[in-house]
C-alpha cells in the first residue's frame, strides 16, 4: 500500500494514522499506514485481491486495526465508535441485503441508521437509476445490477461525511454509469464531504482529489 497522493488541503475529511492491520492467521496487510482523504472524490486503486475492500472496511469501522487511529473530523473510531459509524456509509456489492424487504423499506431503515440521511433526495436518484418499477418489490426479485443501484441510491442520499463506494460501476448499465458519474462530478465540488471509490482503474471524466495505490 502506497501513501496517498493528494492536493494540499487544510482539513482532511478522514485521517488514518500509523494504521496496522493483520488477519487472524497472522498475515499482516499494512503497517504504519497514514492516509489523509480530502473532501471531494478520491480513488483506492489496485488489482483484484490487493486489499481495496479490506481498507474500505477498516475506514468504515467494520474491521478493527491492530493499532493506529482513524478519525472523521474530530470523531475518532476507537473512542466514539457509534458517532464515527454514523458519519460513514459503505456500499458492499457482495454484501447481504434482507431479501424479503423492499428497497423502500431498506431506505427507511438507512434513514434511521444515519442521522443526516436525505429521503428527499431519493426520488431523483431512483429515477436516475431507473429503479422506479422496483422500489416496492422484495429485494430477492431484483437483479444484481438493480440491487447495486439500491446500494448506490442509499449511499448518495446518506448525507455522511465520508462515503465509501466499492467497485461502484460494476454490473451497471451505461445510462446508470453516466448518471453515477454526474452525481460524483457534483460530489467532487463539495467543500467538506469525501467520496472514496475502490476500483482497479480510475474512472474517465472524474477529477480526483486523491489516489491511494493498494
Amino acid at each position: 500500500m502506497q501513501a496517498a497522493h493528494s492536493h494540499p488541503h487544510p482539513s482532511p475529511a478522514l485521517s488514518a494514522r500509523d494504521l496496522e492491520f493483520a488477519w487472524p492467521d497472522g498475515a499482516t496487510l499494512w503497517t504504519g499506514l497514514n492516509l489523509n482523504i480530502p473532501p471531494g472524490v478520491s480513488l483506492v486503486q489496485g488489482a483484484e485481491g490487493s486489499g481495496k475492500t479490506t481498507l474500505l472496511k477498516l475506514l468504515s469501522g467494520e474491521l478493527s486495526p491492530r493499532r493506529g487511529r482513524i478519525t472523521i473530523g474530530d470523531v475518532a473510531l476507537d473512542t466514539q465508535p457509534q458517532a464515527y459509524r454514523q458519519q460513514v456509509f459503505r456500499t458492499d456489492p457482495r454484501g447481504e441485503m434482507p431479501d424479503g424487504v423492499t428497497p423502500s423499506d431498506w431506505f427507511a431503515a438507512m434513514g434511521r441508521q444515519f442521522p443526516d440521511f436525505r429521503p428527499d433526495a431519493l426520488p431523483d436518484l431512483v429515477q436516475g437509476f431507473s429503479l422506479g418499477a422496483h422500489v416496492q418489490k422484495p429485494l430477492y426479485m431484483l437483479s444484481t445490477g438493480s440491487r447495486r443501484k439500491v446500494w448506490l441510491c442509499a449511499a448518495l442520499a446518506a448525507g455522511t461525511a465520508v462515503t465509501l463506494l466499492d467497485e461502484p460501476f460494476a454490473a451497471l448499465d451505461m445510462p446508470s454509469i453516466r448518471f453515477l458519474k454526474q452525481c460524483l462530478r457534483d460530489a467532487a465540488r463539495h467543500p467538506t464531504r469525501a467520496w472514496v471509490l475502490a476500483d482497479h482503474e480510475a474512472p474517465e471524466g472524474l477529477t480526483l482529489a486523491c489516489v491511494v495505490q493498494a
